[in-house]
């Protein structure tokens, strides 16, 4: 929310950039994308948010200060028509703060916070919540700095990682809960966190978040302690899945990705309730990996046109895993419209996921060879790693995002040398299916 130096506004002021209904009937986020949270008159009757590029806010005066202090620092609870102060662009800021108001929207959470990085967003929220001795309970296979952070990273602080799949029987996620239990039993500390990432980057691998709501509260029953579920998003985004109201307590985002989704900003996002957000804004403030106010001014631009972007890449992505499925030297396609029906992840989809996304991997005839003479014939869509952005991209998850996981841990999550991961953009269809047809015509025969 925008605001002046008033300590506070009152409700009816504040009402008129919170609307959420129009004639008893709730705004669509698509609409809500345009206004909510900002107040032209604080500023100067400007249509859109003025970036905030400043270090420093002054207060009216050395009362106004101290309060703001005392709720930004937990040393008293915000009054009911209090609105926390500006201070300090590291604590807050007002770009960034009608980014987050909008940003939970979609995922109909009650706060969220932005980050200058999807990594800065999920290690921040790792720290906040897992402590020495502590183990984590994670999905594999997961985005590799992800992989990388739980595996290496964090046992230097004490905390180990525990992997489960979702197909694998001897690393089902019961299995792997009972380690984890024994695990936290020997080094004297807790399950404290299950960490999802579904569908899983570049499998498309699903996890059934009924089933980590279901262990997460049987863990609670037996130790006390019910460790917190949180999911990485970043494939489907909040079009096409929303956790929480599938027992996600906290969900995650890179914005670089398909919320900022034009390829020219690097951010992060965490949702969820005001109660467990709240140590992560805390080990934000310290950690100093908040968002900064011009990529926060950016992303509230890519809001407004993510339903629009999503829905066209998704449709593209469609067509194309259509034509790879029966394609001859295309061995299997990724896509989720294309699980088996007789397959039980179907089901999860079906329940958990409203569209299947525009990003996918898929296995060609070959190995590694192959699978670069098809990224380096390539016309249209660009050899580059990430996704969600409005342009087409390939790359080959063995050798680029996944390079730092141990090569017998890509072999056993069926991450392959023969594999290509894509990211469909809103190009036009028939355009890139013509690419693919090209590209794969150079390893024939």
């Amino acid at each position: 929310m925008m605001k002046g130096s008033k300590m506070s506004d009152s409700y009816k002021a504040r009402s008129r950039y919170y609307k959420t209904h129009i004639d008893g009937a709730p705004l669509h986020p698509e609409t809500q994308m345009m206004s909510y949270g900002y107040d032209p008159s604080l500023s100067e009757g400007a249509l859109k948010p003025p970036v905030f590029h400043t270090s420093t806010f002054v207060f009216s005066n050395a009362a106004a200060g101290k309060a703001f202090f005392e709720v930004a620092y937990g040393k008293r609870a915000k009054g009911d028509d209090e609105d926390p102060g500006l201070i300090y662009s590291r604590i807050n800021n007002p770009n960034l703060e009608v980014l987050e108001d909008r940003l939970k929207l979609w995922d109909h959470a009650e706060k969220a916070l932005s980050f200058a990085s999807g990594m800065a967003a999920i290690s921040t929220t790792l720290f906040a919540y897992a402590r020495p001795h502590d183990v984590v309970l994670y999905s594999e296979p997961l985005y590799g700095g992800t992989e990388y952070l739980i595996r290496n990273i964090l046992p230097a602080f004490g905390v180990q990682g525990v992997g489960f799949t979702s197909w694998h029987e001897e690393r089902s996620l019961e299995r792997a809960a009972t380690d984890a239990r024994q695990l936290a039993a020997q080094q004297g500390g807790r399950v404290s966190v299950i960490f999802v990432e579904t569908p899983a980057n570049p499998t498309n691998c699903l996890i059934d978040l009924h089933a980590c709501r279901a262990l997460a509260d049987e863990l609670e029953r037996e130790s006390g302690h019910r460790p917190l579920i949180m999911v990485d998003n970043t494939f489907l985004g909040p079009l096409w899945q929303r956790p929480l109201e599938h027992g996600a307590d906290i969900v995650l985002y890179s914005l670089t990705k398909y919320v900022g989704g034009h390829s020219d900003l690097v951010a992060g996002g965490v949702v969820g309730s005001a109660t467990h957000l709240a140590p992560i804004a805390g080990f934000r403030t310290i950690m100093g990996t908040m968002c900064d106010p011009q990529t926060g001014w950016m992303i509230l631009r890519s809001l407004e046109t993510l339903q629009l972007r999503m829905t066209r890449s998704c449709e593209n992505a469609r067509e194309i895993a259509n034509y790879l499925a029966s394609h001859p030297l295309v061995r299997s396609v990724g896509h989720l419209e294309h699980i088996d029906p007789t397959d039980p992840v179907r089901e999860v989809y079906e329940r958990q996921c409203l569209g299947p996304g525009s990003t996918f991997s898929f296995e060609i005839e070959g190995g590694e060879e192959e699978a670069f003479k098809v990224l380096d014939a390539l016309k249209v869509i660009k050899l580059a790693v990430s996704l969600g952005g409005t342009e087409s991209l390939m790359e080959h998850p063995f050798t680029m995002t996944h390079a730092d996981v141990p090569d017998e841990v890509k072999r056993r999550l069926g991450v392959t040398e023969q594999m290509l991961r894509i990211s469909v953009g809103i190009e036009n269809a028939t355009d890139l299916i013509a690419d693919l047809r090209q590209a794969l015509r150079g390893i024939e025969g």
